[in-house]
C-alpha cells in the first residue's frame, strides 16, 4: 500500500506585523518555528480526513481546498499538529501546505494561491526562508525579499486564549518606520530584538490585552526584547546566543505560560 507524509514547520507569532502607512495592506514578518510542525499522511481510499491531535480543518474545507490545487479528493488524510489552534503559530496554513504536499502537490504558486482563496489571511510557511519575506498575508503576497536574521535564541510560550484569525480584521498599528530599518537592523540581533518589541508595544496598545506581562518577562531576565503573535497565544522573548537564564522558562510558567519551547533561528542554523 502506497503511503505518502509531509511535515511543514510553523512559526510563532510574527517579529514585525502592522499596516505599510495607516491605510496601506496588513504586512508581517514572520517568526519562523523549526520545533513546531503539522504533519500529514496519505494513504488510499475513499476520502476522509483523521486529526487525533486538534481539529483545526473542517472536513469539507479540506475538501474544497484539495479540489482547488485541481485534485479530485480521494484518500485518507491524517493530520497531526505540534501547535494549538488559535496560536498565532500557523496551525491552518502549515496544515493546509502540509495536505498539498502529502497529495503529491509541490507547486509552490499554486498552493499559495489555494491557500490565499481558502484561508483569505495566510503566513508564508511553504517557502524556505519565510523570514526573509516581508508578505502580505491578506493578499497572499510577497511585499519584498529581506537579508536573512543574525543568530538568535528564542523562548516561547502560550498566553491566554486562543484567538482565530479574521481575514477582515486590518486593525493593525502602523510599522512602516519598523520596516524601513528592518534591513540594516539585520546585522545586529539587538537591533531585531528592539524592532520587534516596538511593533509588539504597539499592537498590545491597540488591540490588548492590557495585562500582558511578556515585556516584563523580558526585562527581567534579560532578554534582547519580545515578541508575540499579533494574533494569537504565542508569545516569545529573544536572546542573544547562550544569554538564556537557567530560570527564565519557570518564570514563564509562573506568569501562566503553558508549552514553553526553545528552538534557535538566523546565522547558520
Amino acid at each position: 500500500m502506497t503511503v505518502t507524509s509531509a511535515s511543514v514547520s510553523g512559526h510563532f507569532g510574527e517579529l514585525l506585523q502592522g499596516r505599510i502607512g495607516t491605510s496601506g495592506p496588513v504586512a508581517l514578518i514572520t517568526l519562523p518555528c523549526p520545533v513546531l510542525a503539522a504533519h500529514a499522511t496519505w494513504r488510499p481510499g475513499s476520502f476522509a480526513l483523521h486529526q487525533p491531535s486538534a481539529k483545526v480543518l473542517k472536513p469539507r474545507v479540506a475538501h474544497a481546498f484539495l479540489s482547488r490545487l485541481g485534485l479530485r479528493p480521494s484518500g485518507r488524510f491524517t493530520l497531526r499538529l505540534d501547535m494549538p489552534p488559535g496560536g498565532g503559530a500557523g496551525a491552518s496554513t502549515a496544515a493546509l501546505v502540509a495536505l498539498a504536499k502529502a497529495a503529491g502537490i509541490d507547486d509552490a504558486a499554486h498552493i499559495t494561491e489555494a491557500c490565499h482563496a481558502i484561508e483569505r489571511a495566510t503566513d508564508p510557511l511553504l517557502f524556505r526562508a519565510p523570514e526573509r519575506i516581508l508578505w502580505a498575508s491578506r493578499l497572499g503576497l510577497a511585499l519584498s525579499a529581506l537579508p536573512p536574521l543574525p543568530r538568535l535564541d528564542i523562548l516561547g510560550g502560550f498566553f491566554g486564549p486562543p484567538q482565530a484569525t479574521d481575514p477582515a480584521d486590518c486593525v493593525f498599528p502602523d510599522i512602516a518606520d519598523l520596516v524601513a530599518e528592518w534591513p540594516a537592523a539585520c546585522a545586529s540581533a539587538t537591533a531585531i530584538a528592539r524592532l520587534a518589541s516596538q511593533s509588539a508595544s504597539r499592537t498590545i496598545a491597540l488591540r490588548g490585552p492590557r495585562s500582558d506581562p511578556t515585556a516584563d518577562l523580558a526585562a527581567r531576565n534579560g532578554a534582547l526584547g519580545w515578541s508575540m503573535a499579533h494574533t494569537g497565544s504565542a508569545r516569545a522573548l529573544i536572546f542573544a546566543p547562550g544569554m538564556e537564564p537557567q530560570a527564565a522558562a519557570a518564570d514563564m510558567r509562573r506568569a501562566g505560560f503553558t508549552r514553553i519551547v526553545r528552538f534557535k533561528i538566523g546565522g547558520a542554523v
